[in-house]
């Protein structure tokens, strides 16, 4: 089963770092842009939480995988640059971009209208609305929004993201249990310690294949529609032309798919 690929390009932006400086916050000059910086440093600094399977994930011996990897490694290439992977969280990701700790933030981020208050987006690059998983057994009972949010069921959902927003949002009866550990989430359903999981279709559908006795619910047909794309800092309007003329040309002469097609096939 394959999530639904968005190509967009739009021109908006974001705000510079200091050269050669890959964990100090930056103040570039006026007029300048993370386009040249970047290419000037030879380095990209990327901020992701590295929890989140398949985009981000950070290995045992500290190296990155996943989606999001793979598309940042070629897109560091273009520039000249080595990428260089930011550790942080959910809740951190974006006060992380904004003082300037990273050059751009990914790992399966989820567009919303209150992170771009603060930030930019590239043009959105996949379709990926929230989806239930819980244990196959009971794949019937937690179908809907109205199936999930009873007293009975238990719903548990990482911090600082569209997860837990989506979680506050809708269920209301059910009891919420917040796991600061996006990696064993998913064990904490199989232990019968939680019923369900809301998170993005892509995640669902990756871990029922990595923890059997798990289900994604409906996919196909999400609870909630959501876009995925990068985050970039606001106003380098230089810096987000780019990040979309490369995104859109990948997408155009079917790298991209390649590189969704190792992930998702």
């Amino acid at each position: 089963m394959r999530s639904t690929f968005s190509i967009g390009l739009t021109l908006i932006a974001a705000a510079a770092v200091l050269s050669g400086c890959a964990m100090a916050p930056a103040t570039p000059a006026a007029g300048s842009s993370r386009l040249d910086v970047v290419q000037k440093a030879a380095a990209l600094r990327i901020c992701t939480p590295g929890d989140y399977k398949p985009f981000s994930f950070q290995k045992a011996d500290g190296s990155f995988e996943g989606i999001d990897v793979d598309l940042m490694t070629g897109f560091s290439t273009s520039l000249g640059a080595k990428p260089e992977w930011v550790k942080t969280t959910w809740a951190n990701l974006l006060p992380d971009l904004t003082a300037g700790k990273c050059d751009m933030a990914v790992g399966g981020v989820s567009v919303t209208t209150d992170r771009q208050k603060r930030a930019f987006f590239s043009a959105p690059y996949m379709v990926n609305g929230k989806a239930p998983i819980a244990r196959c057994a009971d794949v019937a009972k937690y179908r809907t929004v109205a199936d999930i949010d009873k007293p009975s069921t238990r719903v548990i959902f990482n911090p600082g993201g569209s997860n837990e927003r989506f979680a506050r949002a809708n269920f209301k009866q059910a009891k919420l249990t917040m796991h600061g550990e996006n990696v064993t989430i998913f064990d904490e359903i199989l232990a019968n310690r939680a019923d369900v999981f809301v998170t993005e279709s892509a995640e669902a559908i990756t871990q029922q294949k990595l923890k059997p006795g798990l289900c994604a619910i409906n996919p196909d047909k999400p609870l909630q529609y959501g876009e995925m794309a990068w985050m970039l800092p606001r106003d380098d309007v230089a810096f987000k032309a780019y990040v979309d003329q490369w995104l859109h040309l990948q997408q155009a002469g079917g790298d991209f798919q390649r590189v969704m097609d190792r992930w998702f096939k």
